[in-house]
């Protein structure tokens, strides 16, 4: 069986009291946070970061720690595949303006907490971002 291992993050902004997540709308039209393949000789961590940049534009991202990982199975055309996500709490450090990169992904768009709670749809995924926030407001602000 093949395996394959990928790092994201859930990338939080202050505004003001207020926390924006972002999210984006991936190949398959459903909302989560930025992710991808772990390229050889790169650390999770690094893979995070660059997968964030790449795919959203931002580059003034930092990781503040792992909240947790995805492990799952799935199919492509005959082949059963486990997957390994990293996923990290990142907290945007500077101003940087969203660039898409739609090679990848639809869209890609900072939400007030609850909206983007609502809007992430994968099974797991939401209860990552409520305890990535979680994390962010007990410890970061």
């Amino acid at each position: 069986m093949e395996k394959q291992f990928a790092a994201g993050g859930v990338v939080i902004k202050r505004n003001g009291k207020d926390l924006r997540v972002l999210l984006i709308k991936d190949g398959y039209g459903h909302w989560t946070w930025p992710k991808g393949h772990i390229e050889r000789g790169e650390t999770p961590e690094l893979a995070a970061v660059r997968e964030v940049g790449e795919e959203t534009g931002l580059k003034n991202c930092r990781i503040l720690q792992e909240i947790g990982r995805q492990e799952y199975y799935f199919t492509l055309g005959s082949k059963r595949i486990f997957k390994t996500v990293h996923i990290y709490l990142m907290e945007l450090t500077g101003e940087d303006k969203l660039i898409v990169q739609t090679a990848e992904i639809q869209e890609a768009a900072w939400f007030g907490e609850k909206e983007a709670l609502d809007k992430v749809e994968y099974p797991g995924s939401r209860e990552l971002v409520e305890k990535g926030i979680r994390i962010f407001r007990e410890k970061y602000c």
